[in-house]
């Protein structure tokens, strides 16, 4: 008999990763061009066109098809699979009906999640956290999300807030303005969104390769401090001082026995885990042992593959 398969859809504020799901691995994978400031319902004609293009493509036949897993970058009620608020992503999302419109467009039943949530789904499914119960996922991309999973179970609360909001606990109360209205949390001081008025807020900065960049990211950012430029790497480490702050309040929060790190800075895990390892042995309070600080292994599947089991009923 042929495994079922699941559909899965990871919306982020520029594209949409979508995926057709079997067992472990994906079958087959496409991603759309999106504008999230264009809205949610400028999305779902080219996100019906492309997930029933999959569907067709279902190992058995559509029918063999178990749902569809979406993964959704803001706050959502997990239990009616609406959003709640997008951050200035996808503002009329809170409107739509989207399991209505999954059934609808494609006969398929939809559960709704935080994409960091799913992501951490992914990871101990088939990636970084298998054989975990215990787990805090970090992960970066334009801003900082997280996600924790306590014995086994995704951490959502009365408000479907908790363990999601990583990135907005407090690294200084006399920091920058971030997006969520707090200042100081460890999206404002070392995101991707913040990192270009950082580094131009540094003294050495218009001295500095950064200063002729037309866009400055991780990527430019990590390079740059590994030749040598002073500003870079003072940057380079204030950011990972920052996230292993938030690291270790995440440990004080959540009492993980791992924490796995995701997103593209990754790219870097051999300049960023080190650091980041020696300053959590340093600083948490775990008199149990030490938590363990790993590298995501899925990349920009974890939250795709987290569909699986999203849709499966001992996931809840």
């Amino acid at each position: 008999m042929t495994e079922p398969s699941v559909l899965a859809v990871d919306l982020g504020g520029l594209h949409a990763s979508c995926a057709l799901i079997s067992g472990k691995h994906a079958l087959a994978c496409d991603t759309i061009p999106l504008d999230g400031q264009a809205g949610l319902a400028a999305a779902l004609p080219p996100l019906a066109e492309t997930l029933r293009g999959l569907l067709e493509r279902t190992p058995g036949g559509p029918g063999n098809c178990r749902g569809i897993g979406f993964s959704f970058c803001g706050l959502v009620d997990s239990e009616r699979s609406r959003i709640l608020s997008t951050n200035g992503k996808y503002d009329d999302g809170p409107s739509i009906d989207l399991v209505a419109w999954a059934r609808t467009q494609l006969g398929l039943p939809l559960q709704l999640e935080n994409d960091a949530r799913t992501a951490l789904l992914g990871e101990r499914y088939a990636g970084a956290a298998q054989g975990f119960e215990d787990v805090v996922m970090m992960t970066f991309g334009t801003g900082i999300g997280g996600a924790a999973m306590i014995g086994g179970r995704l951490l959502r609360g009365k408000h479907f807030q908790a363990g999601c909001l990583g990135g907005h606990l407090g690294a200084d109360y006399r920091g920058r303005l971030c997006s969520c209205g707090n200042v100081g949390c460890v999206e404002a001081e070392a995101s991707t969104w913040a990192l270009p008025s950082i580094c131009a807020a540094h003294p050495l900065f218009s001295g500095s390769a950064l200063a002729a960049l037309p866009h400055i990211g991780f990527e430019s950012l990590f390079r740059l401090a590994a030749s040598g430029d002073r500003c870079a790497s003072e940057v380079r480490d204030h950011c990972i001082h920052v996230w292993s702050a938030g690291a270790v309040s995440l440990i004080h929060a959540y009492d993980p026995e791992l924490i796995v790190l995701g997103g593209g800075v990754m790219n870097a895990a051999d300049e960023i885990l080190p650091p980041m390892r020696e300053y959590v042995g340093r600083h948490a309070w775990t008199p149990w042992g030490k938590v363990e600080i790993r590298a995501a292994a899925l990349g920009h599947q974890a939250s795709l593959l987290g569909a699986v089991p999203l849709l499966e009923a001992n996931s809840w």
